[in-house]
């Protein structure tokens, strides 16, 4: 019945992006736990986690920070850590245990992603009793400490911190950590070279810090790619440009932040600078489909027939559909229409 269960929660959450076999969900499923925990006041606190090894489950150290205790679920069946190993800035946290009767997942790099890349995410979001599915694409991959931080547009609800994010090949390349505000929010996930350096580290005796994790630190503190979100979800052009451009002095090699600046010149009609920087977004990175539908429409508002014709066979790899729509437009130009 259990297994029934499963598969018609499964199935309502599909989309049309490409999916694991549910015997492949199913699977994998295996190795996503709850985790829950004793709030000081006598509530309770629910999150996931991920089994990384045969004594080890990821999770986010936010799940847990702070709390009287932590414990993982799965299949109605409770277990209790023996140990801690965390780092509250980067917000990873591993919990440790007695071998537990979970297969480990595999774990890819983020150095090796690329934009675009079909993932999909498991976890618990709003306690939910089975794993939850979304599906999405990789959006953006940002340097930080070392690593990537992984942005995708696969949704995830509260209850999802500590999951799983997924590639193809079911290989875990992200927990799922945080996201920004709004209905059109961007998903978050760290990398798993975090949880891999933190498997090295010392255990720590307590679950109370006063560390915050970076993602959570005041606004100016933030990194910025975190930074840029809400003036471009409100529409503040100059905020946006104002950031975008420390963006791109810190960070010149980074096409999100050349394409941050674009957008935000495109919203302050400065169409001729937008389109060079939105080209030069492009150039940084041909794999990032943003970019890409940003520049053709400054393209298109400039007439510029040259380059809506030497970007649209990369828009039409990706996205058929955009690409006959930009294929269109060039032929309207083309026609004075």
């Amino acid at each position: 019945m259990q297994r029934l269960f499963v598969l018609s929660i499964l199935l309502t959450n599909m989309s049309l992006h490409a999916q694991p076999s549910i015997v492949d969900t199913l699977e994998l499923g295996h190795s996503i736990v709850m985790v829950t925990t004793d709030i000081p006041g006598g509530s309770n606190g629910r999150g996931s986690g991920v089994v990384v090894s045969p004594e080890y489950v990821a999770t986010n150290c936010h799940v847990i920070a702070n709390s009287n205790g932590a414990n993982i679920a799965k299949f109605r069946d409770g277990y209790q850590p023996i140990a801690l190993k965390a780092n509250w800035k980067r917000d990873v946290c591993l919990l440790k245990f007695d071998p537990l009767p979970f297969k480990p997942l595999s774990m890819r790099d983020s150095k090796t992603l690329q934009y675009e890349e079909e993932v999909f995410s498991l976890s618990f979001p709003a306690a939910a009793p089975v794993p939850q599915i979304s599906y999405g694409n990789i959006k953006g991959i940002y340097p930080f400490e070392g690593s990537m931080i992984v942005r995708s547009n696969a949704a995830f609800l509260m209850g999802s911190s500590g999951g799983a994010l997924f590639d193809q090949h079911f290989n875990l390349i992200g927990l799922t950590t945080f996201k920004s505000p709004g209905h059109q929010a961007f998903y978050y996930s760290l990398p798993v070279e975090w949880i891999k350096e933190l498997m090295d580290a010392p255990e720590v005796i307590s679950l109370k810090t006063n560390e915050v994790p970076f993602w959570a630190l005041p606004l100016e503190q933030r990194p910025y790619f975190m930074q840029v979100v809400i003036p471009y979800q409100n529409g503040d052009w100059a905020s946006l440009q104002s950031i975008a451009n420390l963006w791109v002095k810190q960070e010149p090699s980074s096409a999100d932040a050349w394409y941050f600046l674009g957008l935000a010149e495109e919203g302050l009609q400065q169409f001729a600078k937008a389109e060079q920087d939105l080209q030069h977004a492009y150039d940084l990175n041909q794999r990032d489909f943003d970019a890409m539908l940003a520049l053709s429409r400054v393209a298109l508002t400039q007439k510029d027939v040259a380059t809506l014709e030497a970007i649209q066979p990369a828009i039409n790899a990706i996205d058929q559909s955009a690409g006959e729509q930009v294929a269109q437009q060039i032929l309207k130009l083309k026609q004075g229409s």
